[in-house]
């Protein structure tokens, strides 16, 4: 082969790469979901696991710990309290709720064409959360340190698909535990312009999270206005405790989001069965959400929900498998009734390295929770080892699902042009539409384009290095890290960033 045709083979070899990498869907700041919710259970289901939340609701009760401001105000909202535990009269948590929480709520992003709306027929997008190891092709399994946070912030601003910068992308063990929160939520801020979550691991921490918002913001435009999501997760079964009630209340008190979400392994902290799990979810994400109500009404909630099934032989968790696909369905259709919001899904998996195992264990998340209609997806990316890990070459794979999962949602066009009439009438039978005017018009954009397939002949593959897809996402994510450029910042916000942190790091010491 000569020198010129292998330059020139490489340079085409070249091209095809970066076409890979740009942006294949439009980049909007949320979706806006133009098919029907999937509807898996009938009425009489849904009725009978509503009736039945009540009964554990006023029956059983929820345990609500170390809290005797959270005890006091549910008390004096009708709720009947001995001790931690605390019944409910049937129907008064949906009462609450249903008297004040928004059905949907725009969280505001510094960089307002940014801004999400959570709700609704939207569906926004976010990363995977909490993982204190990170693992790549190049280091393996290791600890994941504030670099590799802000890293994984740098990716998400990067990735068309993704909507939302998420929160605790992985745990930076590198930093202490109490300060680490200041230079997460900074990073958010000073690498991204999308919106984010805050800390939730202490009430102060999540203080300190709404202080950082208004130096970014201002006091009053915070104090009207949702700029933070955060997670609160129901300790399973039927209990809250203190650090998440005081990251709520807190959260609550200054109109910001808080996505109230039961974290199941049914088997071990629910029933084994579907309805039963669905009950358990329902009660609590109830009691909890009339919890936020009643600090402050008005105050946007969020209807979530984490739910996996377990090994009955070995009890490790197990997920992408039909159970929790079936319950993730029926809580959609009861936030829908409920009139909140709903959070589940993404790209969950129990694989030890982005191999079929975690493509297929995620794919099948990814795509029930899109055709539930889920509003929040959180952990939509990167989540590898149920969730110790944040992978870098499945964050890649897990984007170009969420591209997909975009294209999907928009559902099917019918416009003249989407109709192809012209192309029928001048192809007609027996021939091909290769070269037809409407093909030609419409090919860049006729059909998606996976950014990490190979769908060349097996000799092309070949001659490109036989790479598998964990490879072609590990130079994906170096080449993007290459090219980030951060979003503007004011000199000014930065400036009083980073000496808020300062005195606040040392107020700790």
């Amino acid at each position: 082969m000569s020198r010129q045709l292998r330059r020139r083979r490489a340079g085409s070899r070249s091209a095809k790469r970066i076409a890979r990498r740009r942006p294949l869907v439009l980049e909007t700041p949320f979706i806006e979901r133009k098919i029907p919710f999937y509807e898996l259970m009938d009425e009489a289901g849904l009725a009978l696991i509503e009736e039945n939340a009540e009964v554990v609701l006023e029956e059983i009760g929820i345990d609500f710990r170390d809290d005797p401001e959270a005890l006091a105000l549910l008390h004096d909202a009708g709720a009947d309290v001995q001790g931690e535990r605390v019944r409910f009269p049937k129907g008064l948590c949906r009462d609450v709720i249903r008297s004040s929480a928004p059905a949907e709520f725009t969280q505001h992003a510094r960089n307002p064409q940014r801004s999400v709306i959570i709700g609704g027929n939207r569906t926004v997008l976010a990363p995977a959360y909490g993982s204190p190891f990170i693992r790549s092709l190049d280091d393996g399994r290791r600890y994941a340190t504030i670099e590799d946070f802000r890293n994984f912030v740098k990716l998400t601003y990067m990735s068309p698909g993704l909507h939302h910068s998420g929160g605790t992308t992985c745990e930076p063990v590198d930093l202490p535990v109490d300060k680490r929160h200041f230079d997460m939520i900074y990073s958010h801020i000073k690498y991204s312009d999308k919106p984010f979550m805050g800390s939730v691991t202490h009430p102060q921490r999540a203080q300190d999270t709404v202080d950082m918002a208004k130096v970014v913001f201002g006091d009053e435009f915070v104090e009207q206005n949702t700029v933070i999501t955060s997670l609160i997760n129901a300790n399973s079964p039927m209990t809250y405790d203190a650090t998440m009630l005081g990251a709520a209340r807190t959260y609550a008190r200054h109109n910001q989001a808080t996505v109230i979400s039961p974290f199941i392994l049914a088997g071990a902290m629910a029933p084994v069965t579907i309805t039963g799990t669905a009950t358990q979810i329902l009660a609590e994400a109830l009691a909890g959400m009339a919890f936020v109500q009643l600090v402050k009404p008005g105050a946007p909630v969020v209807f979530g929900t984490f739910s996996s099934s377990m090994s009955m032989q070995s009890g490790a968790p197990t997920f992408g498998t039909p159970e929790p696909s079936l319950v993730l369905y029926i809580a959609a259709a009861l936030a829908r009734r409920l009139g909140v919001p709903f959070r589940s899904g993404g790209g969950l998996c129990a694989a030890k390295i982005p191999d079929a195992q975690a493509a297929y264990e995620a794919a099948n998340t990814l795509q029930t929770a899109a055709l539930a209609g889920v509003n929040f997806m959180l952990h939509t990316a990167g989540w590898l080892e149920g969730g110790l890990v944040m992978d870098y070459e499945k964050f890649i794979m897990d984007v170009d699902q969420a591209n997909m999962i975009a294209v999907l949602l928009q559902g099917v066009d019918t416009s003249e042009n989407a109709q192809a009439m012209d192309a029928l009438r001048e192809v007609g039978p027996g021939s091909h539409f290769l070269g037809s005017a409407h093909t030609q018009a419409n090919f860049e954009s006729a059909f998606y384009r996976s950014t990490v397939a190979d769908n060349n002949s097996f000799e092309q593959w070949q001659e490109d290095g036989s790479l598998n897809t964990a490879q072609r996402a590990n130079g994906i994510w170096k080449k993007l890290l290459e090219e980030y450029v951060a979003p503007p910042l004011d000199e000014s916000i930065d400036e009083a960033l980073l000496a808020f942190i300062g005195r606040r790091k040392l107020a700790r010491e």
